[in-house]
């Protein structure tokens, strides 16, 4: 049995997260430091103090997300003696978790992450006006039913599936009105919920357009590294290694949809029976029961959770 370990996206973010890391482990506290070092302001106090509302803005939630899940990451590897390298088969990461992925696997570094996603936030709140967009959750309709809601609902607009996350749970984004009839047609197609969902902006669909191009320049400029384990992409669901392979996926996937379901469906199939989520939240972790049928799933974000975690991973590797 191999390990994957597995980053959280958006929407996992609260107050406070990250902190009692920094408080016992210098390693992540350099973390923190970094990265705000990187951005050249002071995130860790909207991290660990807030106010919510400043966190939970685009920008902000995006490193904020990465820096908890690196501090939580480099806590594994010095206190717990993990290795990437070592004990994972896989990384793979929900939407900006894939940058929190490949800054775990050496692809990225720290500072150029926290960088990449501070532009990544901005430029995808800048590419939608204003309520001009919106995303909602479609639960209780497979994959396949929730694409033919979306395409009924577009009627000239825009409606996708950005998110794919597995058990029956669907995200569709777009044009206001688009998703809004989206709402009401899955209602009447069976959902068991359909709901608009408290975003900023209608991420991962054709409207992003503009920060797939802001994210193209900003890529060009930075080193990626070959990664220690290879990458689920969330837009193949399958694995990437190649550098420009990598920078291609990342820009595709601003646009594009997130196959949660189908990567935790390929690493399963390639073997992994353990899932770690790394950082704020256990979202991750709840899905993993839902879609790779008798696989176990642990998250660590604080120092309690590393001793199961550890101890989890050398059971995996035998």
């Amino acid at each position: 049995m191999s390990t994957a370990f597995i980053f959280p996206g958006q929407g996992s973010q609260t107050v406070g997260m990250g902190k009692a890391l920094a408080d016992s482990f210098p390693a992540a506290r350099a973390v923190f430091d970094e990265v705000d070092a990187a951005l050249g302001d002071k995130l860790t106090e909207v991290i660990w103090n807030g106010p919510a509302d400043t966190l939970t803005l685009t920008e902000n939630a995006q490193p904020a997300l990465m820096a908890v899940s690196l501090a939580a990451m480099r806590v594994l590897e010095t206190e717990a003696g993990l290795a990437l390298g070592r004990d994972a088969a896989f990384v793979a990461g929900h939407s900006l978790g894939e940058y929190s992925a490949l800054a775990a696997a050496g692809a990225l570094s720290i500072a150029d992450t926290a960088r990449l996603l501070r532009t990544r936030g901005r430029a995808m709140q800048k590419a939608v006006p204003v309520g001009a967009g919106a995303m909602a959750a479609l639960l209780g309709l497979d994959y396949a039913a929730a694409v033919a809601v979306a395409g009924e609902a577009a009627q000239g607009e825009v409606c996708e599936a950005a998110n794919d996350n597995g058990g029956g749970q669907v995200v569709v984004s777009g044009n206001k009105a688009a998703v809004e009839r989206a709402v009401e047609i899955a209602k009447g197609r069976g959902a068991k919920r359909a709901m608009l969902l408290p975003v900023s902006a209608p991420f991962h669909c054709r409207l992003m357009q503009p920060a797939a191009e802001a994210m193209a320049e900003a890529l060009a400029g930075v080193t990626i590294n070959t990664p220690a384990v290879p990458l689920v992409a969330n837009v193949l669901a399958a694995p990437v290694t190649a550098p420009d392979d990598i920078r291609r996926r990342l820009v595709e996937q601003v646009t594009g949809t997130v196959r949660w379901r189908e990567s935790m469906a390929f690493m399963a199939g390639a073997g992994v029976g353990l899932f770690i989520e790394v950082g704020a939240g256990k979202v991750l972790s709840g899905l993993v029961k839902r879609v790779a049928e008798g696989a176990s799933a642990l998250a660590v974000g604080a120092p309690a959770d590393l001793d199961a975690a550890r101890d989890a991973v050398k059971a995996a590797r035998g």
